[in-house]
This record gives structure tokens, sequence and C-alpha cells, in this order.
């Protein structure tokens, strides 16, 4: 359901971040649901009595608004980059750009392109040409709702491969769980536990001999890369259980405070996965 913006002001930026990008998570898994792609799996229903044309200019501007979108070249001028992205997205919508989003890149100008380049934060002028499905498609994604197109357990924009987690296949159980087992917390541990979460799809990409020691990896993209996280069956219960007998294993081996406070994470995440009946 599309909640109309009446932000409280007592919230932080990060909650108002947070509010807004999951305003833009529902919005657009009704677009890419009626393009025929898969949207975000935690995504509630989309409603609304404007033009979904409007909602999807005011949405990204609201999150943009409350965002941390961190410096641009001299050459590039910021103020101008929400009008003229935001018109991008609509144009994609009305012109079937989720649909076809290469040829809908290829339809674009130079300016055109370098302002999904700059909006994405982008080294790199875009190769149309060069870029995959899911690295084309989510050039045209506002950030907080942009997809795991592939299932491969990273997000791919243009030509960067981006960790996130919760991602788009992240079932709602998990997370309403991790909301709130993170709710308030420091971004930069936030992120700290992001990556944790990752790592069962990180490592199951490096190889090793018999006695441990590093032989190679799986490179994204390759056929051979492997994402345990697609599996039907796979526990994120099963993981924080994973994370809580390493540190008890560990525990000697860990400053005391960062022990407590990484123990206590997952001990509350667990609690919150069972009481969501999460696996």
């Amino acid at each position: 359901m599309r909640i109309e913006n009446q932000t409280s002001p007592t919230l932080t930026r990060q909650q108002k971040q947070d509010a807004a990008g999951e305003q833009l998570q529902n919005l657009f898994n009704e677009i890419l649901t009626s393009a025929g792609r898969p949207g975000y799996a935690s995504a509630e229903a989309y409603q609304s009595e404007d033009a979904i044309q409007d909602d999807i200019q005011q949405d990204w501007n609201d999150w943009f608004a409350v965002s941390d979108t961190g410096n641009y070249p001299d050459d590039v001028d910021a103020s101008a980059l929400p009008g003229e992205y935001g018109n991008l997205l609509v144009r994609s919508y009305n012109e079937g750009g989720y649909a076809d989003p290469q040829g809908f890149l290829s339809s674009l100008s130079e300016d055109e392109l370098a302002t999904v380049q700059h909006v994405n934060r982008l080294a790199d002028p875009i190769d149309v040409d060069a870029l995959t499905p899911e690295a084309a498609l989510n050039l045209l994604i506002p950030r907080p709702a942009q997809i795991d197109l592939n299932y491969d357990g990273l997000t791919q924009v243009g030509e960067a491969y981006t960790i996130r987690f919760p991602d788009s296949r992240t079932p709602e159980p998990v997370v309403n769980a991790w909301n709130e087992a993170t709710a308030g917390m420091d971004p930069f541990e936030k992120s700290f536990y992001e990556l944790q979460m990752k790592l069962p799809t990180l490592l199951a990409n490096f190889q090793v001999d018999e006695q441990g020691r590093y032989v190679g990896h799986t490179e994204p993209g390759d056929p051979n890369w492997v994402n345990p996280q697609r599996d039907g069956d796979y526990s994120y219960t099963d993981l924080t259980q994973q994370m809580l007998d390493y540190l008890d294993y560990f525990q000697h081996q860990i400053p005391k405070d960062q022990y407590e406070q990484q123990r206590s994470f997952y001990s509350a995440f667990q609690q919150s996965l069972k009481e969501q009946g999460a696996r």
C-alpha cells in the first residue's frame, strides 16, 4: 500500500530514508511484476489514487531528498539530477523500458546516459552493449528497489556488483526479523552485519585445498558461481546459530566487548526469526 508522505519530524534521517526506500520497493515491485520481472519478495501491495507516473517521480524525489548521496564530480549539476533521472524513470515506464531495459537505454542521448551514470555512482560512462540484463535493468530502478534478477546473491548495477542484505530475494519474514533486530542501529555497525549475512554466498565461491589453503575462486557471472541462499530449504535461523557457535568457539580470541555485542545481536535476530516464522 502506498503511504502518503506524512513522515513524523521526530524520525531520524536514516528512518526517513528507510521508509522512503520501502515505498520505492512497493512501487517498483508493481512496475516490475507488471513487466514480467521478479520484484521485491518483501514488498507490500501497491495501491494509489494517483497515476503511477506521478508516484514514480514523487517517491523517487522523497527518497533522494533524505538520502546521503555523497559528492558528485565538479562538472555534474547535482541539483538537476533528481528531476532528470525522475523524468527518465517515467519515460522508461511509458516506453517499455522495464521489459526491455537495454533497448530503452540504447535510445538515450549521451547526456541522458550520463545522468543515469551519475545517479548510480558509476565511475565510467555506460556501455549499453556490454551490460547484462540485470545490470541494465537496475540502472532504471532507484537504489533501494534494485533487484537480484538472476538470483546469484549479488545485485549488479552497470558494471558494479553490490552486496546487500536484505536484498530483493530475501523472504519477507526474514526482512521483518532483520528490521526488528537492527532498529536504531548505527549504519556502520549495520553494514558489518549485512556483510556477515552474505558470507555463505561469498565463501561458497572460494576453493581451498585439503590443508585449507586458498587455491582459487569463482567470479560473479561465471556459470559455476554458487548462491546457497537461493535453495528453498536454506535456513537463516541455522545461519544465526552458526554465527553464535563461531563466537562461542573463539570467545577468548575476540575482544570482550565485540563478543558480547555480536552475540547479543545474533541472539536477538535468531529470536526474532523464530517469532516471524522464518526458516
